[in-house]
């Protein structure tokens, strides 16, 4: 008996060597991770990982921290980790699926109880950018961070991802994509130390065991064209997987109606909405102070006044510097009046050499790239100012204008106060009910009228009585009032045509709404697989990593 009590206990002790080393218990918290991702000028790619870990008592030691990689395009020499400031090796032992690489804590694996900072660096990474879907000039960047098995990982992580763009984007040409569920839904901006444009996404509550997408796009001009992947990998279990992930959810809580009848007319409505905020995002940290000496177009753009009440605000700027005169309004024909007067906006310039084109669609082509640089052009002299301080600012020049109109009592000063004032009193958002309240008696019209309105030099013998030869002649107000605000309506639908798709023209290009980041899942046998081919374009996923 003792015999075999001496051969079973050997077996045990031999059993309770090799169990616990292959079926390791793990268990610990991700408090923090954060990464920077750097898309170089080569068109590879840059990670530098900091993961905070809490090992959890009673659990194993983390001896290896397993980090997906996009995928095996990768320059070995380029990787390097530590643990709390210490070198660590690294090594291709990678026990999740996809593609990946294992830091080896060795001796100075994290203990049940303690906290550890591994950090993992990669210098570069190949095949990592795609074309862009919506637009064949722009590139786009999409990178998902490791994740770890839901089995391993407690609590929630503060998650934190950099992305810091190719040298010499300008500010106002990137893109973001659309955010992961739980993060901001546009990432704070800013610059870097060496002047590049970052993108920060933040989530103090995320989950360490999800997978989050981030993407950004911007000009080819920056990478080699060579850099470019022509078509994302695709992987149908992937695929599979994420269609999966939408529908079972929807079986599962009864939401088929919601997604199927109420969600796309809500996103419609939105998207429709979207497509008319033609001013693009600020690139730089919100700053401070009033931006004066903006031209009254260019601050209703700041306000995002409609379009067509931009474009009749330009006409009545050249017609009343004298630079040019509407010859016909049927068809539309708007003439300038040579030689043009000193001073004029670049943006006036190109508005009457627009008009000299006599195709309509081309006529309106040139209008469509005039008013985007104008846009452009407005956001940038913007940089560095507060936004809210200075919309505060030029609504009260608004305010003022109006009043400065409406206190007085004579007709003549009256028109006169409201031909000094007229582009900033078209800033009010009420100004066609404000205006015809306004002009209810005899009104003198301005000395430019005739060459804005080229039937009123021909006017029958009845028609009003003309006022002094300083200014035009006298129209009932109700008149003027009328073809001051409809003249808004009908020059924009000769000039643009529809005015909506008109802006949304120019919101592609100032604008472009963000491109959607289709999101994956972590799953598969102990936790550690992942669809590491994504089925967007530009996809650069890491796969699920963990212990083993």
């Amino acid at each position: 008996m003792k015999k075999y009590f001496a051969i079973l206990l050997a077996l045990l002790l031999v059993l309770g060597v090799v169990i616990p080393a292959s079926a390791q218990s793990y268990s610990f918290r991700l408090d923090k991770m954060t990464v920077d991702v750097y898309w170089n000028a080569d068109g590879s790619m840059a990670l530098d990982y900091f993961l905070t870990f809490t090992n959890q008592a009673g659990a194993s030691p983390i001896d290896f921290v397993d980090v997906g990689l996009p995928n095996s395009s990768y320059t070995w020499t380029s990787i390097n980790a530590s643990v709390n400031g210490e070198s660590v090796s690294v090594s291709t032992d990678y026990q999740g699926s996809g593609t990946g690489v294992a830091v080896d804590l060795g001796s100075r694996a994290i203990q049940p109880g303690q906290t550890g900072v591994v950090r993992l660096f990669v210098g570069r990474i190949e095949r990592v950018i795609y074309n862009d879907d919506d637009d064949e000039t722009y590139a786009s960047a999409v990178f998902s961070p490791t994740w770890f098995g839901s089995q391993y990982v407690v609590g929630s992580t503060n998650l934190t991802v950099v992305y810091h763009l190719p040298p010499g984007v300008q500010p106002e040409e990137p893109r973001w994509h659309s955010a992961p569920s739980g993060f901001p839904s546009e990432p704070q901006t800013g610059f870097d130390n060496d002047g590049r444009i970052t993108y920060t996404w933040n989530n103090a509550n995320a989950s360490g065991s999800a997978q989050y997408k981030f993407g950004a796009s911007f000009p080819k001009i920056y990478i080699p064209e060579t850099a470019i992947v022509t078509a994302p990998p695709f992987d149908f279990n992937a695929f599979f997987s994420s269609i999966m992930d939408v529908l079972m959810p929807i079986l599962c809580f009864g939401l088929v109606t919601f997604f199927m009848f109420i969600a796309p007319i809500i996103g419609a409505l939105n998207e429709r909405k979207r497509k008319l905020q033609y001013l693009p995002p600020r690139i730089a940290i919100e700053g401070h102070g009033v931006k004066r000496g903006l031209t009254a177009v260019e601050a209703a753009l700041l306000l995002e006044q409609p379009l067509d009440k931009v474009m009749t605000m330009i006409l009545f700027g050249v017609i009343k510097k004298g630079a040019a005169k509407v010859s016909s309004r049927d068809p539309l024909k708007v003439e300038a009046i040579e030689p043009l007067p000193e001073k004029l906006h670049d943006y006036e310039k190109k508005f009457l050499d627009a008009f000299k084109e006599t195709n309509g669609k081309s006529r309106q082509k040139m209008l469509q790239t005039m008013m985007a640089e104008l846009v452009k052009a407005t956001s940038e002299k913007l940089r560095g100012f507060s936004r809210k301080e200075t919309v505060g600012y030029y609504k009260a020049i608004t305010e003022k204008a109006w009043a400065m109109v409406e206190t007085e009592n004579t007709p003549e000063v009256k028109s006169q106060k409201y031909e000094e004032a007229l582009e900033w009193t078209m800033l009010d958002k009420d100004y066609d009910d404000r205006t015809r309240r306004t002009f209810t008696g005899p009104v003198i019209v301005p000395r430019w009228w005739g060459n804005y309105n080229p039937t009123y030099k021909t006017a029958s013998p009845s028609a009003p009585t003309p006022a002094p030869a300083s200014k035009g002649g006298a129209l009932p107000g109700a008149d003027f009032a009328a073809q001051m605000v409809t003249g808004v309506q009908t020059f924009s639908q000769k000039a643009i045509g529809n005015v909506q798709s008109f802006t949304e023209s120019i919101t592609k290009t100032t604008n472009p709404p963000p491109k959607p980041s289709s999101s994956g899942r972590s799953g598969g046998s102990g936790g550690r697989s992942c669809a590491c081919a994504c089925a967007c374009a530009g996809c650069a996923c890491a796969c699920a990593g963990g212990g083993r």
